[in-house]
Protein backbone atom coordinates (compact mmCIF):
# COMPACT_ATOMS: atom_id res chain seq x y z
CA UNK A 1 0.00 0.00 0.00
CA UNK A 2 1.23 3.49 -0.87
CA UNK A 3 0.53 6.48 1.40
CA UNK A 4 0.96 10.15 0.45
CA UNK A 5 1.72 12.49 3.39
CA UNK A 6 1.25 16.23 2.78
CA UNK A 7 2.34 18.44 5.68
CA UNK A 8 4.43 21.61 5.84
CA UNK A 9 6.20 20.44 9.04
CA UNK A 10 9.14 18.26 8.10
CA UNK A 11 9.31 16.72 11.58
CA UNK A 12 5.72 15.49 11.20
CA UNK A 13 6.37 14.14 7.70
CA UNK A 14 9.50 12.34 8.86
CA UNK A 15 7.91 10.82 11.98
CA UNK A 16 4.78 9.59 10.22
CA UNK A 17 6.77 8.39 7.23
CA UNK A 18 9.21 6.38 9.36
CA UNK A 19 6.39 4.77 11.29
CA UNK A 20 4.51 3.76 8.15
CA UNK A 21 7.64 2.40 6.47
CA UNK A 22 8.24 0.20 9.53
CA UNK A 23 4.73 -1.14 8.95
CA UNK A 24 5.69 -1.99 5.34
CA UNK A 25 3.93 0.91 3.63
CA UNK A 26 5.43 2.72 0.68
CA UNK A 27 5.51 6.43 1.58
CA UNK A 28 5.62 9.64 -0.49
CA UNK A 29 5.95 12.97 1.35
CA UNK A 30 5.28 16.57 0.26
CA UNK A 31 5.60 19.93 1.99
CA UNK A 32 2.70 21.92 0.55
CA UNK A 33 -0.70 21.49 -1.06
CA UNK A 34 0.27 22.13 -4.67
CA UNK A 35 3.19 19.71 -4.47
CA UNK A 36 0.90 17.20 -2.80
CA UNK A 37 -1.71 17.44 -5.54
CA UNK A 38 0.93 16.93 -8.21
CA UNK A 39 2.25 13.90 -6.30
CA UNK A 40 -1.26 12.50 -6.04
CA UNK A 41 -1.63 12.57 -9.83
CA UNK A 42 1.84 11.09 -10.38
CA UNK A 43 1.90 8.45 -7.62
CA UNK A 44 -1.75 7.33 -7.35
CA UNK A 45 -1.53 6.50 -3.61
CA UNK A 46 -3.93 4.20 -1.77
CA UNK A 47 -4.36 6.72 1.07
CA UNK A 48 -3.69 10.44 1.55
CA UNK A 49 -2.72 12.12 4.84
CA UNK A 50 -3.40 15.88 4.61
CA UNK A 51 -2.53 18.66 7.02
CA UNK A 52 -5.36 21.20 7.07
CA UNK A 53 -3.30 24.37 7.53
CA UNK A 54 -0.51 24.77 4.99
CA UNK A 55 1.23 27.77 3.42
CA UNK A 56 0.40 29.02 -0.04
CA UNK A 57 -2.89 29.13 -1.88
CA UNK A 58 -3.84 25.47 -1.39
CA UNK A 59 -4.66 24.24 2.10
CA UNK A 60 -5.59 20.68 2.97
CA UNK A 61 -9.32 21.12 2.46
CA UNK A 62 -8.73 22.55 -1.02
CA UNK A 63 -6.46 19.64 -1.92
CA UNK A 64 -9.09 17.22 -0.65
CA UNK A 65 -11.77 18.82 -2.84
CA UNK A 66 -9.51 18.57 -5.88
CA UNK A 67 -8.81 14.89 -5.16
CA UNK A 68 -12.53 14.21 -4.81
CA UNK A 69 -13.14 15.60 -8.29
CA UNK A 70 -11.30 12.63 -9.78
CA UNK A 71 -10.93 9.85 -7.19
CA UNK A 72 -12.43 8.05 -4.18
CA UNK A 73 -9.04 7.61 -2.49
CA UNK A 74 -9.41 7.65 1.32
CA UNK A 75 -8.27 10.94 2.90
CA UNK A 76 -7.25 11.51 6.52
CA UNK A 77 -7.01 15.12 7.69
CA UNK A 78 -4.50 16.22 10.34
CA UNK A 79 -5.66 19.01 12.66
CA UNK A 80 -3.43 21.10 14.92
CA UNK A 81 -6.36 21.74 17.28
CA UNK A 82 -9.04 19.70 19.01
CA UNK A 83 -11.55 18.46 16.45
CA UNK A 84 -15.15 19.63 16.85
CA UNK A 85 -18.27 18.40 15.08
CA UNK A 86 -18.16 21.54 12.92
CA UNK A 87 -14.60 20.62 11.87
CA UNK A 88 -15.74 17.12 10.92
CA UNK A 89 -18.68 18.49 8.93
CA UNK A 90 -16.38 20.92 7.10
CA UNK A 91 -14.00 18.10 6.29
CA UNK A 92 -16.81 15.82 5.15
CA UNK A 93 -18.10 18.53 2.86
CA UNK A 94 -14.64 18.66 1.32
CA UNK A 95 -14.64 14.86 0.95
CA UNK A 96 -12.45 13.79 3.89
CA UNK A 97 -12.97 10.43 5.59
CA UNK A 98 -11.20 10.92 8.88
CA UNK A 99 -9.66 13.44 11.29
CA UNK A 100 -6.67 13.00 13.57
CA UNK A 101 -5.48 15.64 16.03
CA UNK A 102 -1.85 16.65 16.49
CA UNK A 103 0.33 15.75 18.30
CA UNK A 104 -0.16 12.38 16.65
CA UNK A 105 0.27 9.22 18.73
CA UNK A 106 2.04 6.96 16.28
CA UNK A 107 0.46 3.65 17.28
CA UNK A 108 -3.03 5.19 17.11
CA UNK A 109 -2.09 6.75 13.76
CA UNK A 110 -1.18 3.36 12.26
CA UNK A 111 -4.31 1.73 13.72
CA UNK A 112 -6.50 4.39 12.12
CA UNK A 113 -4.67 4.20 8.80
CA UNK A 114 -5.32 0.45 8.71
CA UNK A 115 -8.95 0.93 9.74
CA UNK A 116 -9.49 3.52 7.00
CA UNK A 117 -7.98 1.22 4.39
CA UNK A 118 -10.25 -1.60 5.56
CA UNK A 119 -13.29 0.64 5.11
CA UNK A 120 -12.17 1.43 1.57
CA UNK A 121 -12.03 -2.31 0.78
CA UNK A 122 -15.68 -3.05 1.40
CA UNK A 123 -16.63 -6.71 1.75
CA UNK A 124 -20.15 -7.35 0.50
CA UNK A 125 -22.49 -9.88 2.07
CA UNK A 126 -23.34 -12.64 -0.39
CA UNK A 127 -27.03 -12.34 0.40
CA UNK A 128 -27.28 -8.65 -0.51
CA UNK A 129 -26.18 -7.43 -3.92
CA UNK A 130 -27.74 -3.99 -3.68
CA UNK A 131 -30.98 -2.06 -3.69
CA UNK A 132 -33.16 -0.23 -6.22
CA UNK A 133 -36.61 1.26 -5.70
CA UNK A 134 -36.59 3.55 -8.74
CA UNK A 135 -35.45 6.58 -6.74
CA UNK A 136 -32.49 5.26 -4.75
CA UNK A 137 -30.19 2.69 -6.36
CA UNK A 138 -27.25 1.12 -4.50
CA UNK A 139 -24.86 -1.25 -6.28
CA UNK A 140 -22.65 -2.71 -3.55
CA UNK A 141 -20.26 -4.53 -5.88
CA UNK A 142 -19.60 -1.60 -8.21
CA UNK A 143 -19.82 0.90 -5.33
CA UNK A 144 -22.28 3.06 -7.29
CA UNK A 145 -25.14 5.05 -5.76
CA UNK A 146 -27.75 6.81 -7.89
CA UNK A 147 -30.42 9.19 -6.61
CA UNK A 148 -33.31 9.91 -8.97
CA UNK A 149 -31.19 8.71 -11.89
CA UNK A 150 -28.13 10.79 -11.03
CA UNK A 151 -24.94 9.20 -9.73
CA UNK A 152 -23.77 10.75 -6.47
CA UNK A 153 -20.36 10.64 -4.84
CA UNK A 154 -19.89 9.00 -1.46
CA UNK A 155 -16.57 8.82 0.35
CA UNK A 156 -15.39 5.30 1.27
CA UNK A 157 -16.62 5.80 4.83
CA UNK A 158 -20.03 7.11 3.74
CA UNK A 159 -20.42 4.15 1.39
CA UNK A 160 -19.44 1.65 4.08
CA UNK A 161 -21.95 3.23 6.47
CA UNK A 162 -24.73 3.00 3.88
CA UNK A 163 -23.79 -0.61 3.05
CA UNK A 164 -23.88 -1.71 6.70
CA UNK A 165 -27.30 -0.10 7.18
CA UNK A 166 -28.60 -1.69 3.96
CA UNK A 167 -27.29 -5.13 4.91
CA UNK A 168 -29.24 -4.78 8.19
CA UNK A 169 -32.33 -3.23 6.56
CA UNK A 170 -35.42 -3.31 8.75
CA UNK A 171 -33.31 -3.78 11.89
CA UNK A 172 -31.90 -1.14 14.22
CA UNK A 173 -28.10 -1.02 14.23
CA UNK A 174 -26.94 0.29 17.64
CA UNK A 175 -24.56 3.22 17.53
CA UNK A 176 -21.69 1.27 19.08
CA UNK A 177 -22.15 -1.52 16.53
CA UNK A 178 -21.99 1.04 13.73
CA UNK A 179 -18.78 2.47 15.13
CA UNK A 180 -17.20 -0.98 15.29
CA UNK A 181 -18.47 -2.24 11.91
CA UNK A 182 -17.85 0.94 9.91
CA UNK A 183 -14.95 2.67 11.62
CA UNK A 184 -13.39 -0.15 13.65
CA UNK A 185 -12.79 -0.82 17.34
CA UNK A 186 -10.29 2.04 17.39
CA UNK A 187 -13.23 4.46 17.15
CA UNK A 188 -15.56 3.01 19.77
CA UNK A 189 -15.40 6.21 21.87
CA UNK A 190 -15.95 8.65 18.98
CA UNK A 191 -19.66 8.74 19.69
CA UNK A 192 -20.43 11.79 17.55
CA UNK A 193 -19.14 10.17 14.34
CA UNK A 194 -22.32 8.23 13.44
CA UNK A 195 -24.56 11.26 14.03
CA UNK A 196 -22.45 13.55 11.85
CA UNK A 197 -22.00 11.01 9.05
CA UNK A 198 -25.67 10.01 9.09
CA UNK A 199 -26.60 13.67 8.67
CA UNK A 200 -24.25 13.99 5.68
CA UNK A 201 -25.53 10.76 4.16
CA UNK A 202 -29.13 11.92 4.44
CA UNK A 203 -28.28 15.10 2.56
CA UNK A 204 -27.06 12.99 -0.32
CA UNK A 205 -29.67 10.20 -0.56
CA UNK A 206 -32.93 11.37 1.01
CA UNK A 207 -35.68 13.12 -0.98
CA UNK A 208 -36.11 15.41 2.05
CA UNK A 209 -33.20 15.19 4.51
CA UNK A 210 -35.26 16.89 7.23
CA UNK A 211 -37.87 14.13 6.98
CA UNK A 212 -35.91 10.99 6.13
CA UNK A 213 -37.62 7.88 4.80
CA UNK A 214 -34.57 5.64 4.27
CA UNK A 215 -32.23 6.27 7.20
CA UNK A 216 -34.28 6.48 10.36
CA UNK A 217 -33.15 7.31 13.90
CA UNK A 218 -34.15 5.17 16.85
CA UNK A 219 -33.66 7.67 19.66
CA UNK A 220 -30.89 6.71 22.08
CA UNK A 221 -30.47 3.36 20.32
CA UNK A 222 -29.16 3.62 16.75
CA UNK A 223 -30.22 3.80 13.11
CA UNK A 224 -32.30 1.73 10.70
CA UNK A 225 -32.46 1.52 6.90
CA UNK A 226 -36.04 1.21 5.68
CA UNK A 227 -36.66 -0.08 2.16
CA UNK A 228 -39.35 1.77 0.20
CA UNK A 229 -41.99 0.56 -2.23
CA UNK A 230 -41.58 2.31 -5.57
CA UNK A 231 -45.16 3.57 -5.42
CA UNK A 232 -44.40 5.63 -2.31
CA UNK A 233 -41.82 7.62 -4.22
CA UNK A 234 -44.00 8.59 -7.15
Amino acid sequence: MKVLIVDDEQAIRDALGRKLRRENFEVVTCGDGLEGLRAFHAERPDLVILDIIMPGSMDGLTVCRRIREIADTPVMMLSAQAVTEDDVIQGLNAGADEYLTKPVRLNEFVARVNALLRRAQLSVAETEQGYNDGYLSIDLHRRHVHVNGRRIHLTPTEFKLLAVLLENSGRVVPQRDLLEQVWGREYIDDVYYPRVYISQLRRKVEPDPANPIYILTEHRVGYRFEKQASAKLQ
